[in-house]
C-alpha cells in the first residue's frame, strides 16, 4: 500500500519537511509495511525552495543584503539551468533585523542579488516564489541589485525602500544585466492584487508589514510615482503590469517582474507541484495526505492542500487533510475535496500547546490514520 505525504508548513511550527517526517513515524508505527513517499510542498512562498530541494533540487547558499541592509545568508535551489528562488529568504520578515518592522525603508534589494547568483550559476529559467515580504518598494531594490538606475531630480541614486520612490525622477534600464534578456522568469503566487488602488499592495498588505495608515498613504503615492516614471520608460507595457492580478505581491516586487523582467505568473502550488512532479506520482497510491497549518477560507483560494487535492481527485486517489486548526464545515471540507480532516486541536485544545508540540501530535495523527487503514485493508473498504 502506496501513501504520499504532500503537506505544506505549519507557519511558525513546522516546515513542510518536518509535518510529513512526523506524520510518517506515526505510520509507520501501524506495521503495515506502508510504502510511504514523503513529497512536502510550498505554495510560492516560504518553504519553496525546500519542497525543491526535496525533489532533488541542490542547495545554494549566497550572502545578500537583507531587508534593512545587513547580510542575510538566503538558500535558493539549482537543477540543471533551473533556480527556484523565494523572496523571503533575503527580503522577508523573518530575516529583519532584531524583527523590527520598517515599512518605509526595507527593500527588495537582496532579492535582486539572489537572481544574479542564479545567473552566475548558468541558470536561465528561474523561478520567484514570492510572499511573506517585509518591504513595499515594487521591486525597485530587486531591479538596482540587477543594474537599473533609480535617479533623483539631480540625477542621484535614490535610497532603498518604498518612501524613497516618492524622490524618483528618471529609472535606466539600459543598465540592467544583459543576460536577463535571455532567462525566462516565472512568478510564483497566489496574490491578484493589482500595484495601486483600494486593493493595492500598500492598501492592502502594507499594514501587515507595521505601517500605519498615514504611512500606507505615503507608500501608495510614492509606487504611484514609481510607476509613472517607469511608464515613461516601458509605455503601455507597464500599465498593462501594474493592472495584472499579481502585480501587488511581495510588496509590488510582481510589478516588477511582469513590467521589467517579463515573467509569467502562475499559482504557486501548481509551480512546485510540477517542480516536484507530483501529479505523476499519485496515480496507483491508496491514499494522499496533504495539509498546512490553518485549513481556512484562504486555503480555498489556491492554497497547497486544495491544489494536492483537485490533483488526486483527478487520479481518483483519496486525499486526507491533515491541519492545526480548521474553520470550515465539514461540508466545505469534502467540497474542498478531502475525504477526512484531522485537527491538532481535535487532540489538544490549546492552540499555543499545538505549536509548541505539534510534531508529536502530528504523529499521534498519522498513528491514527495508519490504524484505520490498516482496518480498511482488513475488511478491504475505503478510508472515508
Amino acid at each position: 500500500m502506496r501513501v504520499i505525504l504532500a503537506p505544506d508548513k505549519f507557519k511558525g511550527s513546522l516546515s513542510a519537511p518536518e509535518v510529513a517526517h512526523h506524520l510518517a513515524a506515526g505510520l509507520r508505527s501501524a506495521n503495515l509495511g506502508l510504502e510511504i513517499e514523503l513529497v512536502p510542498l510550498g505554495d510560492g512562498g516560504e518553504g519553496t525552495v525546500e519542497a525543491a530541494i526535496a525533489a532533488g533540487f541542490t542547495r545554494v547558499t549566497a550572502t545578500v543584503e537583507g531587508p534593512t541592509g545587513g547580510a542575510v545568508e538566503a538558500d535558493y535551489a539549482v537543477q540543471g539551468a533551473t533556480a527556484v528562488i523565494e523572496m523571503a529568504a533575503a527580503s522577508g520578515l523573518n530575516v529583519l533585523d532584531g524583527g523590527t518592522l520598517v515599512p518605509l525603508t526595507a527593500s527588495s534589494f537582496g532579492t535582486g542579488q539572489l537572481v544574479t547568483a542564479a545567473l552566475d550559476h548558468g541558470c536561465t529559467e528561474i523561478v520567484l516564489g514570492v510572499g511573506g515580504s517585509a518591504c513595499t518598494d515594487g521591486g525597485a531594490g530587486m531591479l538596482a541589485a540587477l543594474g537599473a538606475k533609480l535617479l533623483d531630480a539631480r540625477e542621484r541614486p535614490i535610497p532603498r525602500g518604498g518612501a524613497a520612490l516618492a524622490a524618483v525622477s528618471r529609472i535606466v534600464l539600459e543598465t540592467l544585466d544583459p543576460r536577463l534578456a535571455g532567462t525566462h522568469f516565472t512568478l510564483a503566487s497566489d496574490v491578484d492584487n493589482p500595484l495601486l488602488g483600494p486593493d493595492g499592495t500598500a492598501a492592502v498588505f502594507a499594514p501587515q508589514k507595521g505601517a500605519s495608515l498615514a504611512q500606507v498613504d505615503q507608500l501608495e503615492n510614492a509606487l504611484e510615482r514609481y510607476f509613472r516614471v517607469l511608464s515613461n520608460e516601458l509605455g503601455m507595457h507597464s500599465v498593462d503590469a501594474s493592472d495584472h492580478p499579481g502585480s501587488g505581491a511581495a510588496g509590488g516586487v510582481g510589478f516588477a517582474a511582469l513590467a521589467v523582467l517579463n515573467a509569467s505568473r502562475r499559482p504557486g502550488i501548481d509551480v512546485v507541484m510540477e517542480l516536484t512532479a507530483l501529479a505523476q506520482r499519485i496515480p496507483g497510491a491508496a491514499v494522499v495526505i496533504t495539509g498546512e497549518g490553518s485549513l481556512d477560507h484562504q486555503s480555498l483560494r489556491g492554497k497547497a492542500p486544495v491544489g494536492v487535492a483537485a490533483a488526486a481527485q483527478l487520479a481518483g486517489v483519496r486525499t486526507l487533510a491533515v491541519c492545526g486548526r480548521t474553520t470550515l464545515n465539514e461540508s466545505t471540507l469534502r467540497g474542498a475535496g478531502f475525504a477526512r480532516t484531522f485537527a491538532l486541536t481535535d487532540l489538544e485544545p490549546d492552540t499555543s500547546r499545538c505549536m509548541s508540540h505539534a510534531g508529536e501530535l502530528l504523529e499521534r495523527i498519522g498513528a491514527t490514520i495508519g490504524l484505520e487503514l490498516a482496518a480498511a485493508l482488513k475488511e478491504e473498504t475505503s478510508l472515508v
